[in-house]
Order: structure tokens, then C-alpha cells, then sequence
């Protein structure tokens, strides 16, 4: 691990969790969960998932909530926004639902990126299906094929570790999916696991975590980020496997004992994880994600430079 005098402090001082940042017209924008939206106290309020705005990446100012709230009766859990330019609209995908279960993934739509954004469809891009859980969408341009994508996560029960694993489907438009998911990548490591014996859908489960899709191509390979772990604690962290196309497969190249992207420094970065990258003014790769606060009180966006070493692509701080 790098030298921990080099983690950066947060871009923004309130929280600000599972950010998304994009640049459109020279400028970023970024949008995240809220702690009303994270703690699904959104009873009476109008408008959902808070934006901010910026020239240069350091810099950073409010901009307002970017989507009209939608039928209180789909949940006040409101997660993980992300925007997609695309046909001369802006379309925000996001999760809502109760609590840690009931999610689904839906799109609205804007033609300005700060909004106001509203649902596209009246019913879910990815429904709650069996288990009843899918969030943190990703919608994903491949130049190469010429196609948009949807990355997500949902719930799985089978398998050696069951819980809660990454899957892509094609978007036919940008309000509706083929209806061909593919599984991605289920958990493998210890390190995933968000918590053993855990009482879900019945039964009790030794439950692992894989979230936060997040894919970009880089030097013609497809590479998929991810966190994994529990967001709660200090075991969260990003990691990343690779393909030769979008739709995969997708394999880990090395060892991965533990996330390898960002893991956490004991009292200076706690949780890292929900990655967002976007290439900043000085035409580099940044990458963007959340940390806890030492005192676990908030979690706050945090941006530094993604650099692609030997070893696969690593965060500025511990590429060092």
C-alpha cells in the first residue's frame, strides 16, 4: 500500500454517498445518495438524489436535487443515481424500495443534466423479481459494439456463496432492457462476504456482497469495478475482473486476498467504495467514491487519479 499522507480529503463536506460524476458542455456534474435517500426518510420531500457541479474536479457547488419523487408506493429508499447522456436527453437509472429489500431499478429522464429528471416509464427497468432485490444500475456506452448496456446487481440464492452478484443485460432503448440478463460475477473470496448467518428471504445465509458495477474500456479491454464486502464497515472495498467484450466473460487476473482498487487505512479511509470515472481536465482517468468519516457518522465522495500500472488499474494512493 501506498503512502497513506497521500489519501486525499473529501471533494465535498456533507454526505455524499455512491457518486456519479460526468462531464457534459466543459463542465461536471455529479449525483449521489442523500442521507434522507440512504435512510429512506424521504416522506414529503418533493425532489430526490442531491447534484453538484464543477469546472475543474476540485471545486464543487450544489446544484439542487435532480428527480422528481415518484409514487410514494414504490418505497423511500432511493439509491445509487446514475445519468446517461444519450439522444439529446439525460437519463437517470436508479433503485428504490424499502429498506434492504423490495428494490427496483428505474429510468427517468431529463433535457438538462441538473433536471428535473422524471420517470420515463410508469413501470420498473428491472423489476423485483425472486429474490425482490436489484439496484445500483450502470449504464454503460461500448464504442466498440456500438451499444448501450446495463449493469446491476441483484440478490442469487444458489450457489456455493450465495448473495448478492453483478449481472448485464442489453438496453434496446434507453427505457427498456432486453430481457436477457447475464451474470457477471458471483462472490469468490472471504473478503466478500458481507455477513455470515444473516436472516434473508426465510433463511439464514452466510451472505456475500458484490455491488456498484462500474465498467470501463481501457487499451482494448473491458474492465468491470466493483465493491464488495459490507458498506457498513471497514470491510468494503473495490475490485475489478476483465473481458474482452462488454457482455463478458469477465475473469480476475491475480490474487485478490483482498480489494485490490481501494480497500480501507485504518483511521484515514474507511469503506471506500461505489466507484464512479470520468477523465478530468488534464485528460487523465479519476476515479470517484465514498468513504466513511472516522467517527462512521457519514460517508463523504472522495476523487483522485485511477492509474493503470502492470498490475491492473489502482487507485493513485496505493499505486505508490
Amino acid at each position: 500500500m501506498g503512502d497513506t499522507e497521500t489519501i486525499p480529503v473529501p471533494a465535498w463536506p456533507d454526505y455524499f454517498a455512491d457518486p456519479f460524476v460526468w462531464e457534459w458542455g466543459g463542465d461536471y456534474f455529479a449525483i449521489g445518495t442523500g442521507p434522507r435517500e440512504a435512510a429512506g426518510a424521504m416522506a414529503g420531500e418533493p425532489c430526490v438524489f442531491p447534484l453538484l457541479r464543477s469546472r475543474d474536479l476540485q471545486h464543487w457547488e450544489a446544484a439542487g436535487a435532480a428527480l422528481e419523487r415518484p409514487d410514494p408506493a414504490l418505497g423511500g429508499n432511493f439509491w445509487a443515481p446514475e445519468v446517461a447522456p444519450a439522444h439529446g436527453r439525460f437519463w437517470l437509472y436508479y433503485s428504490v424500495g424499502f429498506g434492504d429489500q423490495l428494490h427496483q431499478i428505474r429510468v427517468a429522464v431529463a433535457d438538462h443534466p441538473l433536471g428535473p429528471y422524471r420517470d420515463a416509464r410508469e413501470t420498473a427497468l428491472v423489476a423485483p423479481l425472486d429474490p425482490p432485490f436489484a439496484i445500483d444500475p450502470h449504464p454503460f456506452y461500448d464504442a466498440a459494439e456500438e451499444a448501450w448496456l446495463l449493469f446491476y446487481a441483484r440478490d442469487r440464492l444458489d450457489g456455493p456463496r450465495p448473495g448478492t452478484a453483478l449481472m448485464v443485460d442489453r438496453l434496446v432503448a434507453m427505457d427498456r432492457v432486453a430481457g436477457e440478463p447475464r451474470e457477471v460475477l458471483r462472490a469468490r473470496h472471504d473478503w466478500q462476504r458481507f455477513q455470515r448467518h444473516r436472516p434473508r428471504y426465510g433463511g439464514i445465509w452466510d451472505w456475500h456482497t458484490l455491488e456498484g458495477p462500474c465498467v470501463r474500456r481501457h487499451e482494448g479491454r473491458l474492465f468491470c469495478f466493483y465493491s464488495g464486502g459490507r458498506w457498513e464497515n471497514a470491510s468494503y472495498g473495490v475490485d475489478v475482473v476483465e473481458a474482452d467484450t462488454a457482455l463478458g466473460p469477465y475473469h480476475e487476473t491475480g490474487e485478490a486476498s483482498r480489494a485490490r482498487v481501494l480497500h480501507t487505512v485504518p483511521g484515514r479511509l474507511i469503506g471506500p467504495g461505489h466507484n464512479a470515472i470520468v477523465t478530468g481536465p488534464d485528460g487523465r482517468d479519476w476515479i470517484a467514491y465514498h468513504a466513511w468519516d472516522a467517527g462512521m457518522t457519514a460517508r463523504r465522495m472522495f476523487l483522485e487519479p485511477l492509474l493503470w500500472t502492470p498490475a491492473g488499474p489502482r487507485c493513485a494512493h496505493e499505486a505508490e
